[in-house]
């Protein structure tokens, strides 16, 4: 491999999924030290061959930006990358307040974050923008069961406008957070809405929308789009909808007009850097339905790495050095699995015999396990974790895995070791009073 040239180390906050595993794998690749962070050991990226160093991030915010800063003083690190929504946030803030010395943040300005992080605002600018966005009602404060519209189509689903501002509130009213939630008709859609009145926020009210998943991942620079790629969502995990799984790349010849409103909804939100805008694609209708817009790096990033799109890679050097880097063309039909949920998947539609939460959707399990199985021998087929090239992580996800299953199942023998001796002991009490 031909060495590349030596460039100015960067730090990633949030080493620990494959999202942040494929930044360092990209920036690595291009010749750029990686000083990865991950919440614990047990972060995959910290075991890649190009991290140059790896941390456990402090569980306070002020001990976080001493250990980021920290870095950048010893090791010469002068750009900062994040994975999630949250840590976004938290190093714009921090930016913008002065507490990164030496450090440039490679994320986002506050506006933008603020719109593609409430589902709302998205929606706003989409309709603006001409983009085609799902029938979305909003309940406000106050009692919402009479003011459901009669108009509202069924099954619905209940989506939060902002997940990390509801998620504190729901959790000190003993609330779980839920990501998504069917409702098939309108009694469930009330007992749903009547749940969040302890906190008097209600989720988003969305129409469902058929199809399957299509992304558009784009990087826009002053206006200019600089990178393209197009993909949709074979599997995901939930069944009914959620985490991509298994996704495959598409050429850009298809859904021409799409792309563009894609495009012009970016530059409408004055958007810079990296992004992905995600829909729901009808193919039997043609129709589309904006779902939301990634502004973070998202979960399908290890395709585009496959494929041959760098987005890290451009992200520091467009944003960090300010340097163009010729693009390449990338392959269609390139898939990539994530196979630690996909068999989660595929083993849960065995168990519910091809039923899931969403009725509208239905699997073929034997079509199911004969297509999880060709794809082990696919020559198109890639994985979000395991490359040759780069062994560590798969090797230390799978001892990660096997440790906590080994774990587990010790904590089941000692309760079942447990409730035996206490039976024991009611036994020998009871003999002994007779």
């Amino acid at each position: 491999m031909r060495d590349k040239p030596a460039r100015p180390p960067a730090i990633l906050l949030g080493a620990d999924t494959p999202i942040g595993l494929t930044i360092i794998r990209d920036l690595g690749e291009h010749g750029v030290p990686i000083h990865a962070v991950a919440r614990s050991r047990s972060g995959i990226g910290l075991y890649s061959k190009w991290t140059t160093r790896g941390y456990v991030r402090p569980h306070d915010d002020d001990a976080t930006i001493e250990l980021l800063n920290r870095i950048a003083a010893e090791q010469g690190a002068r750009y900062l990358l994040g994975v999630s929504e949250r840590d976004l946030l938290f190093i714009r803030a921090a930016a913008d307040m002065g507490r990164l010395i030496g450090l440039r943040a490679l994320v986002p300005p506050a506006a933008q974050l603020a719109i593609v992080t409430d589902k709302g605002e998205t929606y706003a600018v989409a309709r603006e923008a001409g983009v085609p966005v799902p029938a979305t009602w909003q309940p406000q404060d106050g009692s919402v069961v009479e003011k459901i519209p009669e108009e509202l189509t069924f099954p619905c689903i209940l989506k939060w406008s902002n997940s990390e501002s509801v998620g504190r509130e729901l959790s000190k009213c003993g609330l779980d957070f839920l990501k998504s939630e069917y409702c098939y008709e309108r009694p469930a859609l009330e007992r749903a809405l009547a749940r969040y009145a302890p906190i008097g926020r209600y989720p988003l009210v969305q129409a469902f929308c058929p199809g399957y998943g299509l992304g558009h991942m784009i990087f826009v620079d002053r206006g200019e789009v600089l990178l393209r790629l197009q993909h949709r969502r074979i599997s995901e995990w939930p069944p009914e909808g959620g985490a991509s799984t298994v996704c495959e790349t598409l050429p850009l010849s298809l859904n021409v007009e799409l792309f563009a409103k894609s495009e012009a909804l970016l530059r409408r939100i004055g958007w810079e850097g990296a992004a992905m805008v995600e829909y729901r694609l009808d193919p039997s209708t043609g129709r589309a339905a904006l779902m939301e817009i990634n502004g973070r790096f998202w979960g399908s990033l290890p395709l585009a790495y496959h494929a041959g799109v760098p987005f890290a890679w451009y992200t520091y050097a467009v944003l960090g050095l300010g340097v163009r880097p010729e693009p390449t063309p990338y392959r269609a039909g390139i898939s990539c699995r994530y196979m630690i949920p996909e068999t989660r998947r595929i083993l849960t539609l065995l168990r519910q015999h091809g039923r899931t939460q969403n009725r509208e959707l239905s699997f073929s399990l034997v079509g199911e396990v004969l297509e999880y199985i060709r794809r082990f021998f696919s020559p198109k087929s890639r994985y979000f974790v395991f490359t040759f090239r780069d062994p560590g992580p798969f090797c230390a996800d799978m001892a990660f895995v096997i440790r906590k299953a080994v774990s587990r199942s010790l904590g089941l023998l000692r309760r079942s070791d447990g409730e035996y001796g206490d039976r024991d002991k009611q036994r020998r009490s009871s003999r002994a009073g007779t």
